[in-house]
């Protein structure tokens, strides 16, 4: 794949249609943390083949469920490196390059394709104010930077900034961008997307990042799922994600009104920040599972309080399918 920059005004044959390479549910792992806060690289592991063995097609560290931001570099490496280490190429490692600029996102996504990674995912520029054709640059210098598939992640809650679907498309058209995990909670924008991906020939994978339409996000095209949630209920959204595959929409949507009651989880905690009520719920709620020893944040993000936790566990438990033990 050539690394040549192609100016946004120059045209190019539209490919013909391909089979993405990235498909199914792909879980943003969660970083678990030792009560002294420093990372426990065992708990992390046991997820990751927890994950596995639930069935899932790949996984995608440092992203916003794996708090990348409170990390350092050295930090980030070795959550990646322990990622990858566990993996052993049996599913495909997404790693989130999260920076402000694309200077800086390169430099992540040099160290990710040296430890390994499949492939990298970074956000539009923030604290940068860019317009649209900069943003596709700075796309374009990430991707010219390192030989490995890129996703573009579409998170305006973070970035304050919406990638527009011909932009998107455009690049993968270039060969720029490989995929999108779509985190807008823009529905509407998200159908026009997948509309425009498809009259191009496909050239991006495109998954949706939103727990609670993930049914409706596979009936409209999506390629798959990248839900926060699956890190507490990977089994759920394998079953959901199966059921659309055979077109038994009914089974698809009764697992995700299911896990959309689940999601409530999330709003526990409603008077604190995105990141305590929302990570910090899935992580509450793998500690009563089992999955996590402890429900430890990045410093300074403080962890569910004792009844907040309990709340959360009362949703959880009654959310678990009747054929399902605890």
């Amino acid at each position: 794949m050539s690394d040549t920059h192609v100016s946004p005004r120059e045209s190019s044959p539209a490919p013909a249609p391909v089979t993405p390479r990235f498909r199914g549910v792909i879980p943003p792992v969660v970083t678990p943390f030792r009560p002294s806060g420093a990372i426990d690289h065992g708990a992390l592991a046991a997820l990751v083949e927890h994950l596995i063995g639930a069935g899932v097609d790949g996984v995608f560290a440092l992203g916003s469920s794996g708090e990348a931001a409170y990390l350092s570099d050295t930090h980030r490496e070795a959550v990646l490196t322990t990622v990858v280490g566990t993996v052993g190429g049996r599913v495909p490692v997404l790693a989130g390059c999260l920076e402000a600029t694309a200077p800086r996102v390169s430099d992540q996504a040099r160290i990710a394709a040296r430890v390994g990674a499949d492939a990298l995912v970074a956000t539009a520029p923030f604290y940068a104010m860019n317009d649209e054709a900069e943003i596709a640059d700075h796309f374009r210098r990430i991707r010219s930077a390192v030989e490995l598939p890129l996703f573009a992640y579409d998170i305006p809650l973070r970035v304050r900034v919406k990638l527009g679907a011909e932009m998107l498309v455009g690049l993968g058209r270039e060969g720029v961008l490989t995929g999108v995990k779509d985190s807008s909670g823009d529905e509407a924008g998200f159908r026009m997307l997948v509309l425009a991906n498809r009259e191009a020939g496909s050239p991006l994978s495109v998954f949706t990042g939103q727990e609670v339409v993930c049914d409706a996000a596979l009936m409209v095209g999506a390629d798959g799922l990248v839900p926060g949630l699956a890190n507490v209920d990977a089994e759920g959204y394998v079953r959901l994600w199966r059921a659309a595959g055979q077109q038994d929409w009914q089974a698809a949507r009764s697992e995700q009104e299911r896990l959309a009651d689940l999601m409530r989880i999330a709003r526990v905690a409603g008077h604190r920040s995105v990141d305590a009520r929302g990570i910090g719920a899935f992580k509450a709620a793998m500690a009563h599972l089992g999955l996590l020893p402890s429900a430890t944040m990045a410093d300074p993000v403080q962890q569910l309080t004792e009844d907040e936790a309990a709340g959360v566990r009362a949703i959880v438990d009654r959310s678990r399918r009747p054929d399902v033990t605890p």
